[in-house]
């Protein structure tokens, strides 16, 4: 660790995911997107085992897609939509993530009563909910990132994280995706920028 100008600045993966100012999101691990991502047992277990031994060291937020009303949906939100699930009827767009049993978390990661669950509607845990204010009054600079999609949610999390200060860390083989190729795409760009690390290096880091 160093110190400039009365700033901290960590160095070590130790020093950055040291618990006491540091936090665990759990993005969008629900029940629709774990069933379309390429490797559903190895990112369960993996994910499972990192939870359990994270959860008593820090706080964890799970996320889960809410989406606004359909005549709140912006113009670039259907055409998004539309383009990434290769449809061309707008109306179909609505049935996305409608059904509870879809936007339910997946029962292996379910959370626990000591959890926060965070509903949003956008690809960035920072947009439309109150997770800044909540890990800024903890005195929260790191935020590990888990879950699915690690090209679109993760990604973006990461790189708001960033920009607000943040130390972004992002667990390797607990995050997914639907598309393999566009997941290794992104944790390639992302190691370049941030900190991507295994979930075995990281909770050797916090033992």
């Amino acid at each position: 660790m160093k110190q400039f100008k009365n700033i901290f600045i960590y160095e070590t993966l130790k020093e950055i995911v040291e618990p006491s100012h540091t936090c665990l999101v759990v993005w969008d691990v629900q029940n629709a997107l774990v069933e379309s991502i390429f490797n559903k047992e190895a990112f369960i277990g993996a994910l499972s085992n990192f939870i359990k031994q994270v959860r008593s060291k820090m706080s964890v937020f799970y996320t889960q897609i809410t989406p606004p009303k359909d005549e709140f949906r912006s113009s670039w939100q259907y055409y998004s939509m539309m383009k990434s699930r290769n449809i061309t009827d707008p109306s179909k767009v609505l049935s996305f993530m409608r059904d509870p049993k879809d936007r339910d978390i997946y029962k292996t990661i379910y959370p626990k009563e000591s959890d926060i669950i965070l509903e949003k509607p956008t690809a960035s845990i920072f947009i439309g909910t109150n997770f800044e204010y909540l890990i800024r009054s903890r005195n929260i600079n790191t935020v590990i990132f888990t879950g699915i999609a690690t090209h679109i949610g993760i990604e973006s999390c990461a790189r708001d994280a960033s920009n607000r200060g943040f130390y972004p860390v992002i667990v390797s083989d607990c995050v997914s995706s639907s598309d393999e190729k566009a997941h290794n795409c992104s944790l390639e760009n992302m190691s370049k920028l941030f900190i991507v690390e295994s979930s075995d290096a990281i909770l050797k880091a916090l033992a």
